[in-house]
């Protein structure tokens, strides 16, 4: 975190997290290099520039695909969320190759054109009244328009000047990117192509990120919390203290829809929201670090007490009152002003010494 807009900068787990992609997408091309030839189903080995062009293209397909993946998935199992913290990043490194992809089309296809490589693109074919021979160019042209525009928006400095709720909106885009990648390989390549193998890669992609966003719906919702008061504000019942490791929090989502994160530190318990003030980030699923409630997505930090950021950051979320009935955590459902002070519970010794 810092005071102003500064380039990305790289901590151990972005690093390791943007080499092993890096990795992934060398292995993958070379791999379709050298083993793709042999399962294409021609009278002579298919040009250079030719097999390139396949192997980025069908790397961002299957990138993609596997981005569309993680978010189920995280929801799904806990041990995925680590892929999901830096998924910008992947979504970058897929608008790369995808760029690549379509820099070997114009190059080979369109280089030598009297006219511009992308208006000869668009232009030389117009059938768009039927299936056969549908001119798929264009779909691939405005999936990597969308990739382009989420690559460039990632940083935070439109997040924050769009606002997270206009910049989640033109995020969700990427799901019209892979309807649209999915029409161009089917509209194009494979219906030329007589190998069924990247047919099946693309029909198990398909069914895949489907299945996955379908078991992930299907996940149901938390039981509405027992209210000890009548009305609208009493206190509720979080969970229990044993539910909650030293130094680790748990998220309880209250009447209204609203998450909150509560944190055991120290033999105290303190309630925060759940969205972290930089990109609504669950903070609940972050731990105390030297003091301070870490967001595990990009380290922006919290004091339990107060939901201040440390000097000389300024940035406050909302607190919580908390007490306890025996070992259950009650709490008071009412948000305070962000960046109120909230005197943290004690954990009696009796319970401590349990837990």
């Amino acid at each position: 975190m810092s005071v102003k807009y500064v380039p990305v900068t790289w901590n151990r787990n972005k690093l390791i997290y943007d080499l092993v992609l890096i990795a992934g997408v060398v292995l993958y091309i070379y791999v379709y290099l050298m083993v793709a030839p042999a399962f294409q189903a021609v009278t002579r080995p298919p040009d250079g520039a030719i097999l390139r062009m396949q192997a980025f293209g069908s790397c961002a397909f299957v990138m993609l695909s596997v981005i569309l993946c993680i978010g189920p998935l995280a929801r799904l199992d806990r041990r995925f969320l680590p892929l999901l913290y830096n998924r910008r990043h992947f979504g970058v490194l897929t608008c790369a190759v995808a760029f690549v992809h379509a820099s070997y089309v114009l190059g080979w296809y369109f280089a030598f054109s009297p006219v511009d490589p992308y208006v000869a693109m668009l232009s030389s074919n117009t059938s768009f009244g039927q299936v056969q021979g549908f001119p798929f160019e264009a779909l691939g042209i405005a999936a990597l328009l969308i990739l382009l525009i989420l690559a460039v928006t990632s940083h935070d400095f439109w997040l924050a000047f769009l606002t997270p709720t206009v910049w989640k909106a033109i995020h969700m885009s990427i799901y019209l990117c892979y309807a649209l990648v999915v029409m161009h390989v089917a509209l194009g390549y494979l219906q030329s192509a007589e190998n069924p193998v990247f047919a099946v890669v693309v029909g198990a992609s398909v069914l895949t990120v489907s299945g996955l966003h379908f078991a992930a719906s299907r996940i149901p919702a938390r039981a509405e919390p027992e209210r000890l008061e009548e009305g609208g504000t009493g206190w509720v019942v979080a969970g229990d203290v044993a539910d909650i490791a030293e130094k680790r929090g748990i998220t309880f989502d209250v009447p209204g829809g609203e998450r909150v994160a509560i944190f055991k530190y120290d033999g105290k318990l303190s309630a925060l929201t759940n969205a972290c003030a930089h990109q609504n980030g669950p903070l609940g699923e972050g731990k105390i670090i030297a003091g301070c409630v870490t967001c595990p997505w990009h380290g922006f930090q919290f004091d339990p007490a107060s939901g201040r950021a440390p000097a000389p950051f300024t940035d406050k979320i909302a607190t919580y009152r908390l007490k306890l009935d025996g070992s259950r955590i009650l709490l008071d459902p009412r948000p305070n002003p962000p960046g109120t002070h909230v005197d943290p519970v004690t954990i009696p010794d009796e319970l401590a010494k349990v837990t």
